[in-house]
């Protein structure tokens, strides 16, 4: 299993810098999101799972990308104001990154390790893959994109996984 390394710098969509370890003991589902994808409505789910759990220790964590078919193209004032005012996103939303490739982020480096349910590791395949991390840092559960933020066994991972 992979482990995250909390000791890493981000900057919001705002330039705020944050460090990883700023979640560090909470649950978290990171997830590369797009602006202009047929899945850009997982936006919603993503919102409600965040409304539900955020009380109970779960982030959901941002992170726009445009690796494929330049399906983030916004600047990042462009990407807030989409994300807030058509979906009213809360969660944090970070500045675009690579998840693949030659200059894939180092947070990333770490959690395409993990395979999903059919054992594959590897490249994100599409926007809206989402990574769940234990509070101890243990990449627990990647779901592909397909997999919406209302399924089930998203959600019984997550309640698995809360913290105590």
């Amino acid at each position: 299993m992979a482990t995250l390394t909390y000791d890493m710098a981000l900057k919001t969509l705002e330039g705020d810098p944050v460090n990883l370890s700023d979640y560090q003991g909470k649950l978290l589902l990171i997830v590369n999101v797009a602006s202009r994808c047929g899945f850009t409505p997982q936006y919603e789910g993503l919102q409600k799972l965040y409304d539900g759990y955020k009380d109970r220790g779960l982030e959901i964590l941002g992170f726009p990308c445009n690796q494929f078919l330049s399906q983030e193209p916004g600047t990042e004032e462009e990407i807030r104001e989409f994300c807030s005012s058509v979906y009213g996103v809360s969660f944090p939303i970070f500045r675009k990154i690579d998840v693949n490739g030659e200059d894939r982020h180092p947070l990333y480096d770490m959690l395409v390790e993990l395979p999903d349910h059919k054992g594959n590791a590897g490249d994100v395949q599409w926007n809206f893959e989402k990574f769940l991390v234990a509070p101890s840092g243990e990449v627990v559960g990647r779901f592909r994109t397909k997999v919406i933020p209302e399924h089930p066994a998203l959600i019984e991972a997550i309640e698995r996984n809360l913290p105590a």
